[in-house]
């Protein structure tokens, strides 16, 4: 699980330190300001190191191999033309400095690299084992649709989409777990199949299918897309993948989908924190913020963990304020706009 990142000028941020809660952490902020930066940074390093340890038998990473596996998820995940260009360009060269501590410390690291470097970062911090498990991204668009034959053409071709989605892609694929976790698998797909009144399937043919009772099949692009999105998490549940203590970062979840969805949606969220998922979330959605605030008062979900993150402006590059609650962020400017529109619809109306 994630403890901290800590970021010296990488991209808008000119300095910003997280401290993440094990459940449910939600960014929050306006539009260009980073927030899929800070959910993207954190999954990059976790992801390259769990796909490495995969592959290699020796338990403690090398320098030479972290140098090489870090940089190229980097420029997969983020799509920058060099590695160089995630540095914040100020006043000059600038060095960007990135430090990720995880609750087993022996998997934490840190590295940096400047605008000029193209394909290597420096390791500053060695980690002494691997991450085995590899983290989890749902980005604001559904991939059922695209599914079929992506990652095959991902591999074989250059595509301008980030890696997230060919990672995300191959977990759909992934076939459903045995044994004890069944159960679990189960009772966290229920509400999901309830909005859709129905479960999603993948058919030989590499196609994703809402199979509905008394209703048939139905292929992916005459689903809505919001059902699509909950169809998204209904599959990493199913294969297994949001179940052993992962951690999963999703950006917008409210994204395409209407309020009743969004209360489902977060009631999903929290259950899979009382799983052992750490969820790191970027919303623009007071309402999801509020659902997520309702919920956490019932006794059920009281014990989870919070950590919120604001995001503003300043001249010197984004800040982030934090806290545990909603209430301790200072401006929150996401809740600011809601509630000056809500006065100005009510001064509109108001005879």
């Amino acid at each position: 699980m994630l403890r901290s990142l800590e970021i010296t000028n990488f991209t808008a941020f000119r300095h910003a330190e997280l401290r993440f809660s094990r459940g449910l952490n939600v960014i929050v902020g306006d539009n260009g300001l980073g927030k899929t930066h800070l959910l993207k940074l954190p999954y990059a390093v976790m992801a390259a190191s769990a796909e490495e340890g995969r592959k290699r038998n020796v338990r403690k990473p090398t320098k030479a191999v972290l140098k090489r596996c870090l940089a190229e998820k980097l420029v997969g995940v983020f799509r920058p033309e060099t590695l160089g260009r995630l540095a914040r360009r100020r006043q000059g060269r600038e060095r960007c400095e990135v430090s990720v501590t995880f609750r087993d410390e022996a998997t934490s690291i840190g590295f940096a690299f400047a605008t000029r470097n193209k394909s290597e970062v420096d390791i500053t911090r060695d980690p002494n084992a691997w991450c085995d498990r590899p983290p989890v991204f749902l980005p604001t668009r559904e991939l059922l649709t695209i599914y079929p034959g992506f990652v095959s053409l991902y591999e074989t071709h250059e595509l301008e989409f980030d890696e997230t989605w060919r990672d995300t892609c191959l977990l759909l694929g992934s076939t459903a777990p045995r044994g004890p976790r069944i159960d679990t698998v189960k009772n966290l797909l229920k509400p999901l199949e309830k909005i859709v009144h129905g479960r999603f399937i993948l058919e030989r043919s590499g196609r994703f299918y809402l199979q509905q009772p008394g209703s048939g099949t139905m292929e992916m692009h005459l689903v809505a897309e919001g059902w699509r999105k909950i169809g998204m998490l209904a599959r990493l549940i199913a294969t297994g993948s949001l179940v052993d203590k992962r951690c999963l970062f999703w950006d917008e979840p409210e994204a395409n989908l209407n309020f009743k969805q969004v209360e489902k949606i977060a009631v999903a969220i929290l259950d899979l924190c009382k799983m052992g998922i750490q969820i790191i979330l970027a919303t623009h959605s007071l309402f999801l913020i509020r659902e997520l605030e309702i919920l956490l008062q019932q006794p059920q979900f009281q014990k989870i963990g919070q950590r919120y993150f604001a995001l503003r402006r300043e001249d010197s590059g984004v800040e982030v304020a934090q806290g545990k609650t909603m209430n301790d962020m200072d401006p929150l400017l996401l809740v600011d706009e809601d509630l000056k529109q809500s006065d100005r619809f009510l001064k509109a109306f108001d005879r």
